[in-house]
């Protein structure tokens, strides 16, 4: 399985995430009509947060300021090992049930 099938069968096991093709490749995940975060392949993952929220993900090494817009409140997260993919995962998940998802257990 690769990274980006692990994540999206992660992500979309929680309740009310469906995955669709992105606009600019890659996969998107969307809770209701809000995008969380989509992934390009298994090399990186791009998610919104608040600029107050990217800061302290940038600030803690867990994610870049978004690698095209990288004064929005959007991170840009690499993936290239089993750890990074735990990690995109958690973020997804902590986006998730910021937007209001009531991740199961």
């Amino acid at each position: 399985m690769t990274a980006a099938d692990e994540i999206e069968r992660t992500v979309t096991s929680w309740p009310g995430v469906t995955a669709a093709p992105h606009r600019f490749g890659g996969v998107e995940f969307r809770l209701a009509r809000k995008e969380i975060g989509h992934l390009h392949g298994d090399r990186m993952a791009d998610l919104p947060f608040p600029v107050p929220v990217r800061e302290q993900l940038v600030a803690a090494g867990r994610a870049e300021r978004h690698h095209i817009l990288p004064d929005s409140g959007w991170i840009t997260r690499r993936i290239s090992s089993e750890a990074d993919v735990a990690d995109v995962i958690a973020l997804f998940r902590m986006n998730y049930e910021r937007m209001g998802g009531q991740a199961e257990e």
